[in-house]
């Protein structure tokens, strides 16, 4: 199961969900759609499976940048320099698939539960901004994610690492003024 998990996050990261039949899903998976049905619920289940899966991992990277330990200024700044690294290219696909993978999307159960992965994650980084700026975390915290969804946009247009680790660079600066209330 976790190998069907790992090979649907790829094709959704790679095209987003609704460019992702269940028939190819199904090919891809060497099951055919009843077992498909069985295994995962729907497509929407699947999605969700490989939204965790992806929330748990390497790309999850604030999560990264915390476990190093450190104040927030130290924290966000690794967290954005990470999404840099990674964004360009993870596994040859561009982007954040939390970020990505349902935009725009018909399918609102799809886009429901990717809003709620954004949501997760966003209160993630507020609460621990909230840590040293308790008054200030909702502002700062949409500071960061609207940078990341900004890279990650930019890196599935074709934006290289170079150009992201300046971009985030810059957003640490900034982010350590804005922290530090000049």
């Amino acid at each position: 199961m976790d190998e069907a998990v790992e090979t649907a996050m790829r094709l959704f990261h790679a095209r987003g969900y609704d460019a992702v039949g269940v028939a190819e899903l199904g090919a891809e998976l060497g099951i055919k759609p009843p077992s498909f049905y069985a295994a995962f619920g729907s497509k929407a289940g699947l999605f969700e499976r490989t939204l965790r899966r992806y929330a748990a991992g390497e790309a999850n990277v604030f999560a990264r940048a915390r476990a190093e330990g450190g104040d927030v200024a130290a924290v966000i700044g690794r967290t954005l320099a990470l999404a840099a690294e990674l964004y360009p290219g993870l596994g040859g696909t561009a982007g954040c698939l939390v970020l990505d993978g349902a935009r725009n999307s018909a399918d609102p159960e799809a886009q429901a539960l990717a809003d709620a992965a954004k949501r997760e994650g966003r209160a993630a980084v507020r609460d621990f901004i909230a840590t040293e700026a308790p008054d200030r975390a909702d502002a700062l915290a949409d500071l960061v994610v609207v940078a990341m969804m900004g890279m990650s946009a930019a890196a599935r247009d074709g934006a290289d690492r170079e150009r992201l680790e300046r971009v985030a660079a810059m957003m640490d600066r900034a982010f350590r003024r804005e922290l530090s209330g000049a």
